[in-house]
C-alpha cells in the first residue's frame, strides 16, 4: 500500500505533535520546582518516553506507507498544535496544566485525523487508537496531582 496525500499529511501532523510533545516533556522534566517535584519529574519521563517510541513507530509505520516523515525542528515549530512551552523555571502546578495541555492537544490531532485515516489504512489507525488510550491515561494521572477530593468531575454529560 501507498500513502494518498491525504494519509501522509493527516499522519505529519501527528508526528509533529509527539516530537513536540516529547520536546515539551523534556523542558518540563529539566525545570519544574515546587511541591510534588519528585513524582512530577518521573512521571514526565514517563510521557517522554512514550512521546518518543511513538514518534518513531509512527514514523516508521510512515516509510512502510512510502511516505515520507518530516520530523527537523523548523518542521516541527512551524506546524505543531501544541501551545509553547514557556522558558526558565515553571511550578509543578503551572507545569501540570501545560502538560495535560499539551497531551490533550496531541489527542486532539489524532482524534482529529482518525477517520479519514481509518478509511485509508485500519492498520495505522490502530496504531493512534493506542497512542490516544495512553495519552488520555497519562493526561488524567498528571492532572490528578492537582485535583481535590469532593469536587466536581467534568463529564460529557454534565456540559
Amino acid at each position: 500500500m501507498k500513502a494518498s496525500p491525504t494519509l501522509t499529511t493527516n499522519l505529519q501532523a501527528v508526528l509533529v505533535d509527539l516530537i513536540e510533545l516529547h520536546v515539551q516533556g523534556k523542558q518540563a522534566h529539566w525545570n519544574i520546582v515546587g511541591t510534588n517535584f519528585r513524582d512530577l519529574h518521573l512521571q514526565l519521563d514517563e510521557i517522554i518516553d512514550s512521546a518518543r517510541a511513538f514518534a518513531d513507530d509512527l514514523a516508521e509505520r510512515m516509510r512502510a506507507l512510502h511516505a515520507l516523515p518530516d520530523g527537523r525542528s523548523s518542521t516541527v515549530s512551524k506546524s505543531t498544535s501544541l501551545a509553547e512551552f514557556p522558558a526558565g523555571l515553571i511550578n509543578t502546578k503551572d507545569a501540570i496544566e501545560r502538560i495535560v495541555a499539551a497531551l490533550e492537544a496531541a489527542v486532539g490531532t489524532m482524534r482529529k485525523v482518525h477517520d479519514e485515516v481509518d478509511e485509508e489504512d485500519p492498520t495505522t489507525a490502530d496504531l493512534l487508537h493506542a497512542f490516544i488510550a495512553k495519552f488520555e491515561q497519562y493526561a488524567w494521572l498528571v492532572n490528578a496531582e492537582t485535583m481535590r477530593a469532593n469536587t466536581s468531575v467534568t463529564t460529557a454529560e454534565s456540559q
